[in-house]
């Protein structure tokens, strides 16, 4: 009996030629971000700190809340951002009178032409790529609260039906931290719901003649499109294969435990200064955070600079500070900038048994 013949073993996959698939992939990412910075930067003088923090957040399917005094183009900013991508967008203007329905929508009764009459559900502005929350702290906690399930789920429900919202959806938020009168402080549900919380500063000397000298012209500065939906989407998908290790999953946890003045692992500044911390939400978006850093930057993992990048924007609006810390003077931002230098990284496990044996 004659032996049919075998097929050739088949080859075992090149790593290298993976490795420099992503890296192209990881390139050409790079050079996308870059085009929307220099777009941004055709109307939006400085502020690349802040503009890196909300394309973290974008390609991580987070939300941001922009906070700043006014005058420091927070709207222009991310309307620019919107004509930027070729995605849908909508501004919600928050004003005391809104009401809930006025941002996910309503049912109205129709009446056809034979004269029958349906229900009929008409969407609101929530529905849409890109969500501008306008002074969202200018409204009161029952409109707040009309964007929690729409932020978390990404769904809205209206009666006995639930929506699902456009992907990618993304809601940004911005408020005036300085003014108290009219204004209706966000619930830290809310606030939980938000992965950066955002300040804009006054800008340099330099910034500032720039910005008057480019906006005292009359001239306005075409924005062109650079990103679609769909590569959205691709690209949240790539920076979620970013590689994470188990050392710096174990510095996130730490981190974000260290803020709470219960745990065993808070410093005693923390105990004394804090009421209460970060819950496991922060820690999630530490790593989402950290994933977007190093794909922006074209790096295939997540280091522990990218965690520590992220600390103050995720994690300055999820601790609360008591009476002794405002009156040491101490904000939030100064306790995360404590906690980071007094928090180490975690140690290899594979040194600690080198020096165990020697």
């Amino acid at each position: 009996m004659s032996i049919p013949p075998q097929p050739p073993p088949s080859q075992p996959p090149n790593p290298s030629k993976a490795q420099r698939n992503l890296g192209d992939v990881l390139k050409e990412f790079g050079q996308h971000c870059r085009m929307m910075q220099d777009e941004l930067g055709r109307v939006i003088v400085g502020q690349t700190p802040v503009i890196r923090q909300i394309l973290a957040a974008i390609f991580t399917r987070g939300h941001c809340l922009l906070e700043g005094v006014p005058g420091l183009a927070k709207t222009l900013m991310v309307s620019s951002l919107s004509q930027i991508l070729d995605i849908q967008f909508k501004r919600i203007q928050f004003t005391p009178d809104l009401m809930p329905s006025d941002i996910t929508g309503t049912t109205v009764l129709d009446e056809d032409d034979n004269g029958r009459r349906n229900f009929r559900f008409v969407e609101g502005p929530v529905f849409t790529n890109i969500l501008l929350a306008d002074e969202i702290n200018r409204t009161p906690p029952k409109t707040q609260a009309a964007l929690l399930q729409a932020m978390q789920e990404r769904e809205v429900t209206v009666g006995q039906t639930t929506y699902q919202l456009p992907d990618p959806f993304f809601t940004i938020a911005t408020q005036n931290p300085i003014e108290q009168e009219g204004t209706y402080p966000l619930p830290e549900a809310q606030l939980d719901r938000f992965m950066f919380n955002i300040k804009i500063d006054y800008p340099t000397l330099e910034e500032e003649e720039k910005i008057l000298t480019t906006t005292t012209r009359g001239e306005k500065e075409e924005i062109r499109k650079v990103m679609s939906g769909k590569l959205i989407l691709n690209l949240q998908k790539l920076v979620g294969s970013i590689a994470v290790s188990q050392y710096i999953i174990q510095y996130a946890a730490r981190l974000v435990r260290a803020t709470r003045p219960r745990d065993d692992l808070s410093p005693k500044f923390i105990k004394d200064l804090v009421d209460w911390g970060a819950g496991p939400r922060a820690g999630q978006y530490l790593i989402h955070g950290g994933k977007a850093l190093a794909a922006m930057d074209g790096r295939f993992s997540v280091s522990i600079d990218d965690i520590r990048a992220c600390a103050v924007p995720v994690l300055r609006h999820r601790i609360s500070t008591n009476f002794q810390a405002q009156a040491e003077g101490m904000t939030n931002e100064d306790i995360i900038d404590r906690l980071i230098k007094e928090i180490p990284a975690p140690a290899i496990e594979k040194y600690a048994d080198e020096t165990k044996t020697h």
